[in-house]
């Protein structure tokens, strides 16, 4: 009984988190705006980039991700003023001589807008980003997407470098995504998947998506292909841990990828045994949908919300 109450309460967190005009008026709403974001702190690098800086550098150099956080731009300005922030983020990386990357959705940059204004966007950022040698990593997302995600990461991936993609397990078209996909050079970062997606499309949390996930990371590993392994689920970092260790990749050809705020301390011990670890941070104010999905992923967390709002 209490498995189904959880699984229903997952299910109703990823709806939420789809629901754009929640997030509208969540966050046009002072007093519901302030009491969420009490929660959505422990999650988050703060509402600027400034304060999502000082806490990576309270971590003493770990490598990390950064992300300003948003989806589904309308219009042109809009997507550029994003773009314009996350070339900020390049710069900041440069000038403070930060070990990060930048990760981003492409939704946020133009592609709800035109295709080919967010590949120009995407480009700008890849070209600023190599200034600095920094990796930019394109973010899943819903499946009403996934085909101009790969398609803009895929012509972004002829003219640079420093360009890589996340791709979702759970999704059964991705065993089709994976072969073309691995042709590029780009890392791969691999998530088992968070959005509310229709079953015919989606294989549900269990062992049968455990091991298809880790077969992902052994493919990428055994080729020499740069990945991620973005999971806190002790039991497959454990695994990909041992296939690591069979592989033997060089140290930028892997990582494993955590979020901020959650099981840390796992990604700690890993970084402790010698593994390359990543620490991924979002900012700004568009973090309703980051909150419900967290919660989704870990609905006993409702209750730390719960308690951090009213602390």
């Amino acid at each position: 009984m209490e498995k189904e109450l959880l699984k229903l309460g997952a299910a109703a967190l990823r709806k939420a988190a789809l629901d754009e005009n929640a997030k509208s008026y969540i966050l046009k709403d002072p007093l519901l705006f302030g009491l969420l974001k009490k929660a959505a702190n422990r999650y988050i690098g703060g509402e600027t980039l400034n304060e999502t800086i000082a806490k990576i550098n309270a971590l003493n150099g770990i490598k990390c991700s950064i992300e300003f956080m948003g989806e589904s731009t309308r219009n042109a300005e809009e997507a550029n003023q994003a773009s314009a922030e996350f070339l900020n983020i390049c710069r900041c990386i440069g000038s403070d001589r930060l070990n990060a990357t930048v990760s981003l959705d492409l939704s946020h940059i133009g592609l709800a807008v035109d295709a080919d204004l967010c590949l120009q966007n995407l480009e700008a950022i890849c070209t600023e980003a190599a200034l600095y040698g920094t990796e930019v990593i394109i973010s899943a997302e819903g499946t009403e997407r996934t085909d101009a995600v790969l398609q803009t990461y895929q012509k972004a991936a002829l003219k640079h470098n420093n360009i890589a993609i996340t791709l979702q397990a759970y999704l059964h078209r991705t065993a089709d995504d994976f072969k073309e996909v691995v042709k590029t050079n780009g890392r791969i970062r691999i998530v088992k998947g968070a959005f509310q997606t229709a079953e015919n499309l989606a294989l549900p949390r269990g062992e049968k998506l455990d091991e298809i996930y880790l077969s992902y990371i052994e493919q990428l590993l055994a080729r020499g292909h740069k990945c991620s392994i973005a999971t806190h689920h002790d039991k497959i970092q454990q695994a990909a841990k041992k296939l690591v260790d069979q592989y033997r990749p060089s140290s930028v050809d892997y990582e494993f990828e955590s979020l901020f705020g959650i099981n840390n301390e796992q990604l700690q011990i890993l970084q402790q045994e010698g593994y390359q670890t990543k620490i991924y941070f979002v900012y700004g104010k568009e973090w309703y949908l980051y909150l419900c999905n967290r919660l989704a992923e870990y609905p006993q967390n409702l209750f730390r919300a719960l308690n951090d709002i009213v602390a």
